[in-house]
């Protein structure tokens, strides 16, 4: 695979605090990357330094370009959709195309307009007048409308109820996505993106402490609802997680042997909720 982006050893310090500490990762083309962790983990440091906006030590390329160097180059390529409810609720639709049509040069105003024909948004209409599911709307107008290589998405649907959520990811992953494009996503509503990405990059105190492909995922960790009577031999394999339900325990493991496990409950695919619970509490320091 083709790396979109790569890190050696990127460090970032705002005076005392360490926000990213040498952190390693790619992003390949062509795959819908999450970079889940909790608040303060080093997310928002991450995509400020792929996008060119705060310097960093360390090495950093995205699209073989140094973000800090070529930032004007990176960004005639490159998409960054933040929250949603972050427009001005005074400006107009035809000023938010006004807007992106002079400040990114692979915006096709026309698709805009085009994606727009089909809503019931209209040029004069203001953000005070639309409803949240209308404001996703105009962000996805904006979003089809820029033939980028790399969409940077950070918290895009916060504050949306679980419909226009759905809607979102939705038309994303079936108008937009395609294998010449990438997309790196942060969010903590981890279960509406579980089913659309293909890797996974979890950050927690400014570092990586689980980078795989989904496909890595499922090998890798198994779930296991012990069977009454079985549960020191089932701790006794090991898992890096033990949580209960419905009076039951559920262990998580790290590369056990699923013959062994079959043998003690029932095995499930952990959710990528479940996992990252497990990998951020099993991290504690």
């Amino acid at each position: 695979m083709n790396a979109i982006a790569e890190a050696r050893g990127l460090t970032k310090r705002y005076g005392s605090t360490l926000a990213l500490d040498g952190v390693d990762f790619e992003v390949d083309a062509g795959r819908i990357v999450g970079l889940i962790g909790p608040n303060g983990a080093g997310k928002t440091t991450a995509l400020k330094a792929l996008l060119g906006l705060t310097d960093f030590d360390g090495e950093l390329t995205v699209l073989g370009l140094d973000p800090r160097e070529d930032r004007p180059r990176l960004m005639q390529q490159v998409c960054f959709i933040a929250d949603v409810a972050t427009l001005p609720r005074w400006i107009r639709v035809n000023q938010v195309l006004d807007f992106v049509e002079g400040v990114h040069p692979r915006f096709s105003r026309e698709k805009a307009e085009r994606f727009l024909k089909g809503t019931k948004l209209y040029p004069e209409q203001r953000v005070r007048e639309m409803s949240k599911g209308m404001i996703v709307q105009l962000h996805l107008a904006i979003v089809m409308a820029i033939d980028a290589r790399f969409l940077v998405l950070d918290e895009p649907t916060l504050g949306l109820d679980i419909l226009h959520r759905k809607e979102f990811y939705g038309r994303l992953l079936n108008d937009y996505f395609d294998e010449q494009r990438t997309i790196l996503v942060t969010t903590h509503q981890v279960e509406e993106v579980e089913n659309i990405l293909t890797d996974l990059l979890f950050i927690k105190d400014g570092r990586i402490v689980l980078s795989a492909t989904m496909d890595e995922v499922s090998e890798r960790f198994s779930e296991l609802m012990v069977a009454s009577g079985r549960e020191d031999e089932a701790r006794a394999l090991g898992p890096i997680h033990e949580r209960t339900v419905f009076g039951r325990p559920v262990l998580l493991f790290d590369g056990a042997d699923r013959s062994k496990l079959r043998e003690l409950g029932e095995i499930h695919k952990p959710s990528v909720a479940d996992l990252f619970v497990a990998v951020m509490q099993g991290n504690e320091s």
